[in-house]
């Protein structure tokens, strides 16, 4: 009897390679119940792309939740000095999505994340100047997550100095919503989402009737002519603000992880053979930043051969999806010229498809290779010089050392 492949991303092998286990799971068990986490793990990429096209079989509430238990009465004591977390953008469905995703899209557009361009390559070079002499640095620390929090910063009309502060609570807002944790750890989160709220409250009411051409005073206008409630305007600012940099800065690590472990790809993106384009459209794909996001189900329905009732929770796993070779050439290798992108699901699909993806998209074909530019013999450094993030929901480094060669200064001759 062949045995059932177990799914279990936090574990020291699937941290290092889970994609081994995933293509098992797709070719025997497609939809796997997962005991632990009490969640049906879909991992074909036919079936993850019906889940998510049928929004109201499968809903998004608690979208990002590995757990949907209840919270403990000392988080809620301390949650209750803010405002409530959902719906948002990422847990909502229906009308209510519809009028918070419009929002955005009327003033997140096309033309404003073109006109970004100059900003994001400014503020990579100052970041790598900021480390570049030094011959070694943790990339993740120094360079992937500042630059994309700047990036949203600049967005929001947040002031720079307050970036830091961003990234604390940000980061503690997503360890929340996920679900697990310590309760003393909890609570201690729950105060960083109170404050991030009341912070962005404050910063929605400062620029109430403004027009500084920041995204929170075009939000601000919006929401009094749509009848949004600045309540409404805080979760979206919020989500903006999450959701804007942690995909960046994981795909960051990943991207550059790849392409130094694939010297031959990495030769093709800098002699002009591949695109830089087709470079982040084959990192998201090869290593999905989100692996996966949760649905709840809503009525009785038959997925992969499974029966699922409601209530029942399901993960639509992007990385697995990314990996399935019967839509994917070859999937488990990264190749930067003739990968076509359309199967590519790291962004998500249908109507919650990400709304920063172009945004993303543009960071990441700047970011990535002016490293490669800047810093002469960019390498890996020991094995031990990197440390993933143990998270369900994602694949990304929580440190990166990477080496590089420092020319040393010609000594003037006598």
């Amino acid at each position: 009897m062949t045995a059932t492949p177990t799914f279990d991303p936090t574990s020291d092998s699937q941290l290092a390679d889970p994609y081994p286990a995933y293509a098992q799971m797709r070719a025997r068990c497609p939809v796997l119940h997962d005991q632990d986490r009490d969640i049906w793990v879909v991992t074909r990429h036919d079936d993850v792309a019906r889940v998510v096209h049928d929004p109201g079989t499968f809903s998004s509430e608690s979208a990002v939740r590995v757990t949907a238990g209840p919270e403990s009465d000392q988080v809620k004591q301390v949650l209750a000095e803010g405002w409530s977390l959902t719906p948002n953008l990422t847990e909502s469905d229906g009308e209510e999505h519809t009028r918070l995703r419009v929002a955005v899209n009327r003033v997140f557009t096309p033309r404003r994340v073109t006109e970004l361009e100059p900003f994001v390559r400014a503020t990579a070079e100052e970041l790598i100047g900021r480390f570049a002499a030094a011959g070694r640095a943790d990339i993740i620390e120094g360079y992937a997550w500042p630059l994309p929090l700047m990036v949203m910063a600049r967005i929001l009309g947040v002031p720079s100095e307050d970036v830091p502060l961003l990234r604390q609570w940000s980061s503690n807002w997503l360890k929340l919503s996920v679900g697990t944790g310590p309760e003393d750890e909890r609570v201690e989160w729950a105060r960083d989402v109170v404050t991030m709220q009341h912070y962005v409250m404050a910063l929605l009411a400062e620029t109430s009737g403004a027009d500084d051409g920041s995204l929170i005073s075009s939000l601000a206008t919006y929401g009094e002519e749509h009848r949004l409630d600045v309540v409404e305007l805080m979760r979206i600012v919020m989500n903006l603000i999450i959701a804007g940099h942690v995909t960046v800065t994981r795909a960051i690590g990943n991207g550059l992880v790849s392409l130094l472990e694939n010297p031959g790809q990495l030769a093709a993106l800098r002699s002009g053979e591949a695109s830089a384009d087709a470079m982040v459209e084959e990192v998201l794909r090869y290593e999905s930043p989100v692996q996966g996001l949760f649905r709840t189900v809503t009525q009785d329905t038959e997925i992969g051969g499974r029966h699922l009732v409601p209530g029942d929770r399901v993960m639509v796993h992007w990385g697995s999806a990314n990996r399935d070779g019967s839509v994917i050439e070859d999937p488990d290798e990264f190749v930067l010229r003739g990968r076509p992108g359309r199967h590519q699901m790291a962004f998500g699909r249908g109507v919650h498809a990400c709304l920063g993806a172009s945004l993303a998209r543009l960071q990441l074909r700047v970011a990535i290779p002016l490293l490669f530019d800047r810093l002469p013999g960019l390498r890996l450094g020991p094995a031990d010089s990197r440390t993933r993030e143990r998270l369900v929901i994602a694949r990304g480094f929580e440190e990166l050392r990477l080496h590089w060669d420092v020319p040393h200064p010609r000594k003037a001759a006598p």
